[in-house]
């Protein structure tokens, strides 16, 4: 049974159970809810969380762990070099899983039979012949062995759906007949269904602090294989960067950590101003007519997707920087520069900027403002000297994760900045920055057990510590300050 179906069976048998087990508790209560330990609904969602719960996780954990068993009892019917090496394995694997799906459209097509398409002694022959009338052509590359193993993984891959639909099933109807029996005006369902609740959002938030621990972990592990090949020091204190995957390649990070830096930089000197200021005049000058316009409008530059701001930098700012500032000027000829890519990631960082400091101003008490006008100050000397004073902690918090998000831009740096890493005071020449480089190694025909490949993860554990370290200085900083003006 496919795994749709299976889910809205439980589903299905779940609403059963919530209407079964509410009637069942009013029934064994003589229909006087008050005799009821608990409301009747809860005796309801307890029946529903005993067949939704452990038939979900099983179908769960049998969605992710069966494959790899499959895939590892199949991958015994191949060679053993070919099973020994895990490129040639995949690629293998991939011809294995095409051939079972063209043998399962055969047999969907009446081609030929189940028992036919499971028969590991028919003929190679055959097989292509009938693969070849449902449109499933096979190249030299798919022999006998592979052939086989399709059949094999078939046969595995029917056989494991055949016993996840009866685990599932069999779960979801043991934990409805537990539940409904356990159903008596007694029966402290609220207390178990709240505590189920709670379960399940500790698992929820389990998943999020996991899935960033094993990004952490598979970074790490890569990492090292990286160092196991190329020498830190070279990494780390270098000023070349020229990968070669023919051999002698100079991996320095420093190039890259300059661009980036660099580009953030003018990103911030475009974006803090301009986003302090509409911050300023949206909370504290504009009324409320204008504010519902302008904070709407300004806005709508973080739904703008980076791509078209990159385009619009390749387009539209480079030319206009190179012919108006950059050639007359006699810095270069190029489009592609720091502050085309700067200027640009600016403007996608104003609302960044602007969002976060118009609500940490709005955060400053009105008593505060009050008592500066009341002791004779005007309205600007009270925005300078009392409520920018007191946001001050939340507006370097929100300064600091605009960084953050600037050095990890990668789109508007392809069409805006370039690709050269180079290191040079310029800011009309092209360079490049980390995220764009993890691009570029990460793609096209590469071995990825090559420290040319192996080096994208250096930087990517590079770049997130100090993100991370942006990140947790601006959380520091608005937490330790901003309760004094509470």
């Amino acid at each position: 049974m496919p795994v749709l179906w299976i889910a809205l069976t439980v589903l299905a048998l779940a609403a059963v159970g919530f209407l079964v087990g509410r009637g069942r508790a009013l029934s064994t209560a003589g229909g006087d809810a008050r005799k009821l330990h608990s409301l009747p609904n809860y005796y309801g969602w307890n029946v529903a969380l005993f067949v939704l719960v452990p038939s979900l996780l099983t179908l769960a954990a049998w969605i992710l762990i069966a494959p790899t068993m499959i895939e590892g009892r199949v991958v015994s019917l191949i060679s053993e070099e070919v099973a020994a090496d895990a490129d040639a394995r995949n690629l293998m694997m991939a011809d294995v899983r095409r051939v079972a799906a063209g043998l399962d459209l055969a047999v969907a097509q009446g081609v030929m039979s189940a028992e036919e398409a499971s028969d590991l002694r028919a003929g190679e022959n055959d097989i292509r012949g009938r693969l070849a009338e449902v449109g499933v052509a096979l190249g030299d590359n798919v022999t006998t062995a592979v052939l086989a193993a399709a059949q094999r993984y078939r046969v595995l891959s029917s056989a494991s759906s055949l016993w996840m639909t009866i685990a599932v099933l069999g779960l979801a109807g043991l934990g409805f007949f537990y539940a409904w029996r356990r159903t008596r005006p007694d029966y402290r369902a609220r207390n178990v269904v709240e505590r189920s609740i709670l379960l399940l959002l500790i698992l929820c938030a389990s998943i999020a602090i996991l899935t960033t621990l094993g990004i952490i972990l598979s970074m790490l592990f890569e990492t090292q294989n990286f160092f196991s090949q190329y020498p830190w020091q070279d990494f780390f204190f270098s000023t070349t960067w020229s990968p070669n995957f023919r051999g002698n390649s100079d991996l320095g990070i420093l190039p890259l950590l300059w661009g980036t830096l660099y580009i953030s930089f003018i990103a911030l000197l475009v974006s803090v101003p301009i986003g302090l200021f509409a911050a300023i005049y949206m909370s504290e000058y504009a009324g409320p007519r204008m504010r519902s316009v302008a904070k709407p409008m300004i806005e709508v530059l973080a739904g703008i997707p980076t791509i078209v701001y990159g385009l619009f930098a390749l387009i539209t700012v480079g030319p206009l920087l190179r012919d108006y500032f950059a050639q007359p000027m006699g810095f270069g000829q190029s489009s592609s520069s720091v502050m085309t890519a700067g200027i640009v990631m600016g403007i996608m960082l104003i609302p960044f900027v602007s969002s976060l400091s118009d609500d940490i101003i709005n955060a400053v008490p009105q008593t505060m403002r009050d008592g500066s006008l009341g002791l004779g100050a005007t309205h600007s000397e009270t925005i300078r000297q009392v409520v920018l004073p007191a946001a001050l902690p939340g507006i370097v918090g929100a300064v600091l994760l605009a960084a953050s998000r600037a050095i990890g831009e990668t789109m508007i740096v392809v069409l805006g900045a370039g690709a050269a890493a180079r290191l040079d005071l310029n800011p009309f020449e092209a360079m490049t920055t980390v995220t764009v480089k993890i691009v570029s190694q990460l793609t096209g025909d590469t071995d990825f057990a090559a420290p040319e490949t192996l080096v994208a993860f250096a930087l990517g554990l590079t770049l997130f510590v100090m993100t991370l370290g942006l990140n947790v200085l601006a959380l520091w900083i608005v937490r330790r300050y901003r309760e004094q003006y509470e």
